[in-house]
């Protein structure tokens, strides 16, 4: 599929199995942060609107605006953080090199890379928006 120019409601209807939605303050700055930190690969970059794929996933970013008619918006805080207790699990980067360009990126390291007991190496960074970003790969 050509994201680039895969009409809405095709995209829409392509959707499969488990779906990532994130709404943040500002589409582009996070496409910006998510492809510099995760070599993610984003589409259809708008203020409003981008597809974003990592690895076989694709997920996708709204601004708060698109959400005006949808009844999450009254419940998003002010403030970040907006995903508290959701961890966006990146099981294909390395943890070592994200804490490294974290800060420059505009993320906060909440956790330097550690190896834990289930058999990752990981580190935890918040974003501006406040979600959770996980690097992780196999000790």
């Amino acid at each position: 599929m050509d994201y680039d120019t895969v009409p809405a409601a095709d995209f829409g209807a392509s959707l499969r199995g488990l779906g990532l939605n994130i709404v943040v303050r500002d589409v582009r700055a996070q496409v910006a942060m998510l492809t510099a930190m995760f070599g993610m690969h984003a589409y259809r970059v708008s203020a409003d609107f981008a597809i974003l794929r990592y690895g076989a996933q694709v997920f996708q970013l709204h601004s708060d605006k698109t959400y005006g008619q949808n009844p999450l918006l009254g419940l998003l805080p002010e403030n970040p953080p907006r995903g508290a207790g959701i961890e966006l699990r990146l099981y294909d980067t390395d943890p070592d090199i994200a804490a490294d360009k974290a800060e420059s990126h505009g993320m906060t390291l909440l956790q330097p890379p550690t190896d834990k007991p289930h058999g990752l190496r990981e580190c935890y960074l918040l974003c501006p928006d406040g979600y959770a970003w996980i690097p992780s790969r196999v000790l």
